[in-house]
């Protein structure tokens, strides 16, 4: 189990201005990730170091984003006035968090503005909108080089700002939280509202903090 991405909500109208700022704070470059048809929903993604990557993602004007959990999720999240959204565990098997959790992982998929198409399994995001602090699972059927964090640059996450409780975030992850990350820090804070309160992150010229 590893950190594989966070995700930042905003409008579709926002959605420039909102990858200039991050993408201009960290000196990195977001690149076009495509739609979700089934989600109903687009993204930008920026590709860090360690095979993490930064997706900032809007729901579009379209029926799918009504009826999926994830376009629902992110509607609301940019609706309540947008920012970090989620954040996001990779599993190798998602399986076993099938058979823990007692439901079954739902197909994603889109297609890359190069044409390539990209694949996984999710769940875990109808847990999102109703406990934010918690992550969802991902099993991608891409290949390394198809991975959003491909290419990735010297840019990458130092730490996580949380508001939660860790031994519920802990059960949640069937792992604990003594250093479940793969070396990624968690920081506990307090802030208005659960979830992640703030992103650092390592850049060529300094720490940077996201909010």
């Amino acid at each position: 189990m590893r950190l594989d991405h966070l995700s930042y909500a905003c409008t579709t109208a926002e959605i420039a201005d909102v990858i200039q700022r991050i993408g201009g704070d960290l000196g990195a470059t977001f690149i076009d990730g495509g739609r979700h048809p089934s989600f109903g929903t687009r993204n930008f993604i920026l590709p860090l170091a360690n095979g993490c990557y930064v997706e900032v993602v809007s729901a579009l004007d379209h029926p799918a984003a009504e009826k999926a959990p994830f376009g629902r999720a992110v509607a609301q999240a940019a609706a309540d006035g947008g920012g970090w959204f989620s954040w996001v565990v990779a599993v190798d098997d998602i399986s076993p968090v099938e058979e823990r959790l007692g439901r079954a992982a739902r197909a994603g998929h889109r297609i890359r503005p190069d044409g390539v198409e990209l694949r996984w399994k999710q769940l875990g995001v109808l847990n999102v909108m109703e406990d934010p602090q918690l992550p969802f699972f991902v099993e991608w059927s891409c290949t390394g080089t198809e991975h959003p964090s491909s290419g990735g640059s010297a840019v990458s996450i130092a730490r996580i700002e949380m508001n939660g409780e860790a031994d519920a975030i802990g059960d949640w992850l069937g792992t604990g939280m003594e250093n479940p990350l793969d070396g990624i820090a968690v920081e506990w804070v307090e802030s208005d509202a659960p979830g992640l309160a703030g992103v650092w992150f390592d850049t060529p010229h300094g720490f940077v903090r996201i909010d």
